[in-house]
């Protein structure tokens, strides 16, 4: 019988205890080039005048329409509809927390956002995302992070349509915005 002489293994030293003199940034976390610092962009580029006007202002704090705003049409376009979930990416996500700057509103507060404060405004809005986002990102609108269909090399088109409660939702037929 031949014994072989196995091979000592050897592991990554880690250690979740290990305290840190400085965290990490998140803005360090989040890659140059990836389609959350698109959304970001386009995002501060477009004009919510329209939804800041319907806060009356006094009583407590809100979170901005922008910073809601970005977290819905991120979450959008990683296919995440569920406020619930939203939440959770809120907490989770390090992207989701990079565009919030680590804000996390609730799921109700996102629910509320979206059927009452984006409700009237959602279709003009949305349209303007997603033409800057087109512009800006090309793909990530289909929900790649690089935006290619590698068999063809070519961008993907837009697939969006809005839903009856506001909210949007992959087009079944290809190339629409409805």
């Amino acid at each position: 019988m031949i014994h072989e002489k196995r091979k000592k293994v050897v592991f990554k030293h880690y250690d979740q205890n290990q305290p840190m003199l400085l965290p990490p940034s998140l803005d360090d976390l989040v890659p140059a080039n990836h389609p959350v610092r698109v959304v970001n962009e386009v995002i501060e580029r477009i004009d919510i005048g329209v939804l800041e006007l319907g806060y009356k202002g006094g009583g407590a704090s809100s979170y901005h329409p922008r910073l809601l705003l970005k977290v819905l049409v991120y979450a959008y376009l990683r296919n995440i509809y569920s406020s619930r979930k939203i939440e959770q990416a809120l907490q989770e996500n390090v992207h989701f927390m990079w565009l919030a700057g680590n804000a996390r509103p609730d799921h109700n507060t996102l629910a509320d956002f979206r059927s009452k404060r984006l409700k009237d405004h959602l279709e003009k809005i949305f349209s303007q995302v997603v033409l800057l986002l087109v512009e800006e990102g090309g793909g990530i609108v289909a929900g790649s992070d690089t935006g290619r269909d590698e068999d063809r090399g070519e961008r993907e088109p837009v697939h969006v349509r809005l839903g009856k409660d506001g909210g949007a939702e992959q087009a079944a037929d290809k190339g629409t915005v409805a």
